[in-house]
Parts: C-alpha cells; structure tokens; sequence
C-alpha cells in the first residue's frame, strides 16, 4: 500500500497504521521498539526517532507486501516469522534493535534468488 495511507499532515501516525494492521496503537509502538509515550504525545510523534522507526517498519512491511498478498500478513510476518542467518530473530526483532538496513537487503537477497 502507499504510504499515504499510513500518514497524517505528512508524518507517520501511529492511529492511522494501527487501523491498516487492525491492532492498537500502544502495539503498533511496541512492535516499533517504542514507548507508549512516544505514540501519545504530539511532540513524541513528531520525533525524529519515532518517525524513523515507524518509517521503518513500514519499509520493511511494504517491500514484503507483495509476496502476501495483503499488507495485514506482511505485518505478521514481520511479527513473527524468524529469519535464516540472524539467530532465529524476526524482523521486527532487527528493526527494534536499529538493524532495518539488514532487513531489506535480507528481503532483497532472497527476492534475488540468493537464500540468507
């Protein structure tokens, strides 16, 4: 999906992504690796770390987008399915501890035809 979608007064809004992964936004701030603060207050929104690691996520969610067929399972996938080469650690893992780059070039790997 466009990242429209997932904005508001063109930054990313916690509210506005919740509603596309039909879950809240305190969940949508924990699968970021973000505070529920963060979510809550204009001023934390509008942060620059907040707003990468929501940019974030949804890079990696959109790039995957299309091999599920709905953002909604790309999303559980980023929740949940754990990546070959990184310890068993999925890539909400990864994004939370700051590695996102890792990631897509995971992501790109594979689309490649080289397996990670």
């Amino acid at each position: 999906m466009g990242l429209a979608q997932y904005a508001d007064d063109g930054l990313f809004a916690p509210r506005r992504i919740a509603e596309a992964f039909r879950t809240t936004s305190e969940e949508i701030a924990r699968t970021a690796g973000l505070g529920k603060d963060a979510i809550q207050r204009r001023d934390r929104i509008r942060s620059d770390r907040t707003q990468r690691r929501l940019r974030e996520m949804i890079e990696v969610i959109n790039k995957v987008e299309p091999r599920f067929g709905s953002a909604l399972m790309a999303y559980a996938w980023y929740r949940s399915e754990p990546l070959s080469g990184f310890s068993g650690q999925t890539a909400m893992q990864l994004v939370r501890s700051g590695r996102a780059d890792d990631v897509l070039d995971y992501i790109d790997a594979v689309d490649a035809g080289i397996h990670a």
